[in-house]
């Protein structure tokens, strides 16, 4: 929740006008480097997006996340849609492992009926265009893909973090 570039990107969309709420997953909070299993996730995604609408009741809520935490978020989303949430984004979907292309990871989002924006850079390597554009093309209108050129599956480079931050703010502010 405090990582660099989680703050990095809570600042930049504060700066466009845009609210964020941090969290983090138990195995975070516990220092572990396994990631929770799903069903336990799944409930601190459930838990954020709750608080978020308890604390701002009269914002569109948008969830989402940074990789893991946006596959749970939409996982969370196709299991049992979450009150309040008008649509969902992930800044690098992990498509599929690195080193091991495929589309499994995706099968749930057919089951999300709210719209998505996928932020993801033409080098991810959990996520490749040739792979996530037809998974993409297959939801339909629901689906947006904005694509950040040069940029990998960290957006390390602050221009490319821009960049996406930015296709994230046009997003919403058409979508809102």
């Amino acid at each position: 929740m405090t990582h660099r570039s989680m703050d990095s990107n809570a600042r930049g969309l504060a700066e466009r006008g845009i609210a964020t709420l941090r969290y983090q997953f138990p195995y975070m909070e516990k220092g572990s480097k396994r990631p929770d299993p799903p069903r336990i996730a799944h409930a601190a995604v459930r838990a954020a997006a709750a608080e978020a609408v308890r604390l701002v009741p009269d914002l569109p809520l948008y969830a989402g996340g940074r990789s893991f935490g946006g596959r749970m978020t939409s996982q969370a989303q196709a299991a049992e849609p979450m009150d309040g949430v008008e649509g969902l984004i992930f800044l690098g979907f992990p498509l599929h492992p690195a080193r091991k292309p495929g589309i499994e990871r995706a099968e749930h989002l057919a089951r999300v009926k709210v719209p998505m924006l996928f932020v993801s850079g033409d080098r991810d390597a959990l996520a490749e265009l040739g792979l996530l554009r037809p998974v993409l093309a297959e939801l339909g209108e629901r689906a947006t893909l904005h694509v950040v050129s040069g940029a990998d599956h960290s957006f390390r480079v602050a221009a490319k973090e821009t960049e996406a931050l930015d296709g994230i703010a046009d997003w919403i502010s058409r979508a809102a």
